[in-house]
């Protein structure tokens, strides 16, 4: 069974406890510190064994095949230039998640440019 919930991720209450809490397009739009905090507010509301996923066009770790990766993270510095937002690779995203607490992650492949970063408490 899936639940949306449309929810202010910056406010001070915790994140809804769920099994698996996703975000689609969304860390890219943030800092590295914004992005963190709501990578542990995911964390802080999942059980052991839960997933966060992040959907994103994330750029490959050498950062030279996923030309769009690259001109997305572009526009995310020139479009909100004062959140500091940027896309990342997986291997920045697996840094973050066992930085948090996160035991595991995976990579799964979508269609186009489109990837979900998989961090497993």
């Amino acid at each position: 069974r899936v639940q949306v919930q449309d929810i202010d991720f910056f406010a001070d209450s915790p994140f809804p406890s769920y099994d698996v809490i996703t975000m689609g397009m969304i860390l890219h739009d943030w800092g590295l510190e914004k992005k963190k905090l709501l990578m542990q507010k995911a964390y802080d509301a999942l059980p052991a064994g839960g997933a966060f996923i992040a959907i994103e066009v994330l750029i490959d770790d050498q950062r030279q095949q996923n030309i769009w990766g690259l001109v997305m993270s572009l526009d995310m510095l020139t479009e909100f230039e004062s959140e500091g937002s940027f896309d990342f690779t997986f291997q920045d995203f697996t840094g973050w998640a066992k930085e948090l607490g996160f035991k595991r992650t995976e990579l799964i492949y979508l269609t186009g440019a489109n990837s979900a970063a998989v961090a497993y408490k």
